[in-house]
């Protein structure tokens, strides 16, 4: 388990990040037209998973807005924005902030891959929500480059996820 901080106060998720240089765990993930999309179907594609807890915070959604602008000029990647907020509200925040670059995702219904990925946050006030996390996955489905935030507060190391690729 990883043992990170809100504002100082420790907590734990409920596992570690996937390994680099191993396959990437498996998903299926909601997206904002409330369809289902699976790992699979990025086959081919190089990957940045963009976790983090919820939209409605200044963090997260600094994080979407990052990613978003350099995902206009990545070759052969997707960026994909995963957390538990409902695809409605996912929609909305796009909508409202122009962002077209990335694709976002909802892990709300079971949590599966917050559990799968070991970043569900296990106490503290944001308990059953993801932790902040970055992995990079190549176009063969493998781990090239992970980053737990140890306080979640912090926003994710955008150069090294970048230079991963």
């Amino acid at each position: 388990m990883a043992k990170i901080t809100l504002k100082g106060n420790p907590i734990k998720t409920v596992g570690s990040l996937p390994k680099v240089g191993k396959k990437a765990p498996k998903f299926s993930l909601i997206k904002s037209d409330l369809s289902k999309v699976k790992l699979k179907d990025f086959k081919g594609s190089k990957l940045i998973l963009n976790i983090f807890p919820s939209l409605d915070t200044g963090t997260c959604a600094a994080s979407v807005r990052n990613f978003n602008k350099e995902a206009a000029s990545l070759e052969n990647t997707k960026v994909l924005c995963i957390s538990r907020d409902l695809p409605f509200a996912q929609a909305r925040f796009c909508g409202a902030e122009g962002i077209e670059n990335v694709v976002t995702l909802s892990d709300f219904a079971k949590g599966k891959f917050g559990k799968s990925y070991g970043l569900t946050i296990k106490d503290g006030p944001l308990a059953n929500l993801h932790s902040r996390a970055v992995v990079v996955v190549n176009e063969e489905g493998i781990v090239t480059y992970t980053e737990q935030v140890p306080e979640i507060v912090d926003e994710p190391n955008y150069e090294a996820a970048l230079k991963a690729l």
